[in-house]
């Protein structure tokens, strides 16, 4: 999926969910950062390219941490669920940008850093440039006169447990479902309620790039990951449901021109029906993380039925 799909990037919009990511990522959730020191900043700057053609760059989130009215610095947070070589890059322009904009109003005499975070939630390791060093291959000669910029990059799926347990915010949640995936390969839900249920589920949608995630804030009434998950299974029997009774039909109608309608539909639709059942059910399990292994013990059917089952759906 494009990163840029994650515009609906609400969810750390939060200050709760803002603060409690930087304060846990850069340090160690001591409660450094309060959610009412933050304040919002534009997320849109411009440049002018070579072409000499204004053009547009656009932070997924950014804030601006003070106390005492006094402005400490500018945190921005840009989400990937890809690795991108020219990261170093992108983030050496938006940081520009952020202190370019402390120089255009006269009346500012305030100077304060920029510290960037890229949140990667990727399962493949980020063994790709994290300075701009490492975006290019540098003559000796020039290594005193280019400045090297480096960026902070952090690995979600890859966070220790100690590290994830220390998030308060709903980004706890997803920290812990990308873990879980890396590590088991399939998901137990946490119980922990989400705060912000519609902005939590557009953010997962955002990226996973699974469209039950809209389905389920569509329902309303979700406050778990639980509670989503039980969606995520009810649509999968309901579609299970309705391709049972296609293909049931389909099969008992075939069959019953020739062996007797009635005998025909009767032996086609069951056998059909069941098996449409049992292959939405497989594949709703799939999508909530369930192994192989675990799906078949549930289902009482055979792990290849269900490898069959997954290969037709891919």
């Amino acid at each position: 999926m494009n990163d840029k799909d994650i515009t609906e990037k609400t969810l750390e919009d939060n200050n709760d969910v803002f603060a409690d990511i930087v304060d846990v990522l850069l340090y160690n959730g001591e409660g450094i950062i309060k959610e009412n020191e933050l304040i919002n900043t534009k997320a849109k700057s411009q440049y002018k390219s070579d072409d000499s053609i204004l053009h547009e760059q656009e932070r997924d989130v950014s804030k601006i941490w003070h106390k005492n009215n006094i402005k400490i610095a500018i945190y921005g947070l840009e989400n990937q669920t890809k690795i991108d070589k020219d990261m170093p890059l992108r983030i050496m322009g938006y940081d520009g940008a952020s202190y370019k904009s402390q120089t255009l109003d006269p009346k500012n005499k305030e100077r304060y850093p920029v510290i960037s975070l890229v949140l990667y939630f990727g399962e493949e390791r980020w063994n790709t440039p994290r300075s701009l060093y490492d975006c290019f291959d540098i003559s000796p000669s020039l290594i005193p006169y280019v400045n090297d910029y480096k960026i902070n990059v952090f690995e979600i799926a890859y966070l220790p447990d100690e590290i994830i347990n220390k998030f308060k915010s709903d980004f706890r949640i997803i920290a812990d479902f990308f873990a879980q995936k890396r590590k088991n390969k399939s998901y137990k839900p946490s119980s922990q309620k989400i705060r912000h249920v519609d902005e939590f589920l557009k953010l997962m949608k955002a990226i996973t790039g699974d469209e039950q995630y809209i389905a389920a804030n569509k329902e309303g009434g979700k406050e778990t990951m639980c509670e989503i998950v039980d969606s995520f299974l009810k649509q999968g029997f309901d579609k299970g449901y309705d391709d049972g009774f296609s293909k049931g039909y389909d099969n008992g109608f075939g069959n019953g021109f020739n062996d007797g309608f009635n005998d025909g539909f009767n032996d086609g639709f069951g056998s059909g029906f069941n098996d449409g059942c049992i292959s939405g059910q497989i594949i709703a399990y799939h999508d909530v993380g369930l192994s192989v292994k675990e799906i078949a013990e549930k289902l009482n059917c055979t792990e290849e039925k269900i490898i069959t089952t997954l290969e037709k759906k891919s």
